[in-house]
């Protein structure tokens, strides 16, 4: 699969690798969903740092999420961007939906 979740304290954590695109979107959305459904968490991270690329699909997975937590009062984290996609991220306009960690250096 092409993410990895964890839980802790009421903080989900998806590492999502690989290409993203309209069909791996798909089954992160799925994995992504299904788990917070189950936990509820107040606050969804978003690993990006093993994604190379994705196209508009991601931004989709991404706002997605953002509005699942809002239904609970939550908030998404997006870390490990590239400087590409941070890029599609600022443009895209969601960095005024979610917050986003800044690598080092």
């Amino acid at each position: 699969m092409s993410v990895q979740l964890s839980y802790k304290e009421g903080v989900l954590t998806a590492r999502l690798s690989g290409e993203i695109d309209h069909h791996s979107a798909r089954d992160m959305r799925e994995a992504i969903d299904d788990t917070a459904q189950k936990v509820k968490p107040y606050c969804l991270r978003l690993d990006f740092s093993q994604v190379p690329f994705m196209d508009s699909s991601g931004i989709g997975l991404i706002l997605g999420r953002v509005r699942l937590l809002q239904f609970w009062k939550g908030h998404v984290v997006l870390c490990g961007l590239s400087p590409n996609l941070g890029k599609m991220v600022e443009l895209s306009g969601i960095a005024s939906l979610a917050a986003i960690e800044r690598r080092a250096g």
